[in-house]
């Protein structure tokens, strides 16, 4: 597969692009804190939850309709619309303009993960290089999380960070160029079937019809509510708790970049000797831990606990994630295609949820309440788990 100059070039399109979003989420939380001050967090929440939106509403649809569409012309012109309205960022002076460009920009992101996904098959298909590049994808969304604000941090010390919208414009600009250089096989044109709603959530139904996804489903609603934590409300606390800056801000997100990646090398070789059910126990409560040591508000030190733990306590859920589906469809020997979009949907639901009450609880109430009531979640997402896992284990005995 290393010599197989296709895949390689959409690998590289997917690593730039992922950077470049990456980039995009430290500067929207800066230039939401330039627009709206103390109410950065409420902004942040209500763009990150459009974002949501977005996911949840259309990318089913784009994931039905994924097959029919010419893939390589949709692609980059999905990239090159994605670098406009980056373009557009820099001269924003209202707090609605963010939500609109956050919508249609994630519009384009729900129309793109699909279709990337379905090219990868048609460019690799061989199983085991197949299932490689899918675990190469999730390595990249991992370094994604390191790299991007390392990045931007080093970058604020030379220019301001509206000008790395810019940047996030040439990543996507860079991605489309790489697609359009790609020679993709072509495929004989789909049969037209109509989409129904029922053909929309059938994937859902026989989803949570697993009693070990459904179980999964609730453990990610602790993950969703740390890293709904760390997005929105990490800018707050820099600037507000800790009297830190720009810098400063993007070094937090990268600590907890640092948390998931190494969760994320070592896990692998765990999973050989313990089943995900036990990581998943560990996240559920590192990430309940660290909720109540951050409503403590400490300094330096103890907040880049909170982050870094956060970090691992995330991964400890979502690496873990792809094998529980892949099992769970082994035993009916089912295609994954559907489960794996259902778990991004439901799972999206609860970044919608999470973000939405991160930042209205430190809005209303503080950063220590919010950080309590963010914590309330993971605990009742802790007992959900607990209940469904138990309940697992008295029909297998």
């Amino acid at each position: 597969m290393w010599h197989n100059r296709n895949y390689l070039r959409l690998l590289a399109a997917q690593i730039i692009s992922l950077i470049g979003t990456g980039v995009s989420s430290v500067c929207l939380a800066l230039l939401a804190y330039n627009l709206a001050g103390d109410s950065a967090g409420m902004v942040l929440s209500i763009a990150f939850a459009i974002k949501m939106v977005a996911y949840i509403g259309l990318a089913p649809v784009f994931g039905a309709i994924a097959h029919r569409l010419p893939k390589q012309k949709t692609l980059i012109i999905l990239d090159i619309a994605r670098a406009l309205m980056f373009l557009c960022l820099p001269f924003v002076t209202q707090v609605w303009q963010v939500y609109g460009l956050m919508f249609a920009i994630n519009a384009c992101s729900a129309g793109f993960s699909p279709l990337f996904q379905s090219t990868l098959p048609t460019v690799l298909p061989n199983k085991h290089q197949y299932a490689t590049a899918l675990s190469l994808s999730r390595m990249a969304y991992d370094l994604e999380q390191i790299i991007s604000p390392i990045l931007v941090a080093l970058l604020l010390t030379i220019i301001q960070f509206k000008l790395l919208f810019t940047l996030d414009a040439a990543t996507f600009i860079i991605s489309a160029g790489l697609i359009l250089c790609c020679s993709l096989p072509k495929r004989a044109p789909a049969p037209t079937t109509k989409i129904s709603l029922n053909s929309l959530t059938q994937g859902i139904t026989n989803y949570l019809g697993k009693p070990t996804l459904k179980a999964l489903w609730f453990a990610y609603l602790a993950a969703a509510s740390a890293s709904a934590m760390v997005l929105v409300n990490t800018v707050v606390y820099v600037h507000d708790i800790l009297q830190g800056n720009q810098t400063q801000t993007a070094l937090a997100l990268t600590v907890v970049g640092l948390g998931s990646m190494l969760v994320a090398l070592r896990l692998p070789k765990l999973l050989d000797k313990y089943t995900p059910q036990h990581f998943h126990w560990l996240g559920l409560t590192i990430i309940c831990g660290s909720f109540f040591m951050g409503a403590l508000t400490p300094g330096w030190i103890g907040f880049s606990c909170v982050c870094f733990a956060m970090g691992v306590g995330m991964s400890f859920i979502q690496t873990s994630a792809g094998l529980i589906i892949t099992k769970a469809c082994d035993t009916n020997n089912e295609d994954t295609g559907p489960y794996f979009a259902a778990h991004f949907s439901l799972t999206h639901f609860w970044w919608l949820i999470t973000y939405l009450m991160a930042g209205i609880s430190v809005k209303l109430f503080g950063v220590s309440s919010g950080y309590l009531i963010m914590a309330s979640l993971s605990i009742i997402s802790f007992i959900i788990y607990a209940i469904l896992t138990h309940q697992q284990h008295s029909r297998a005995l």
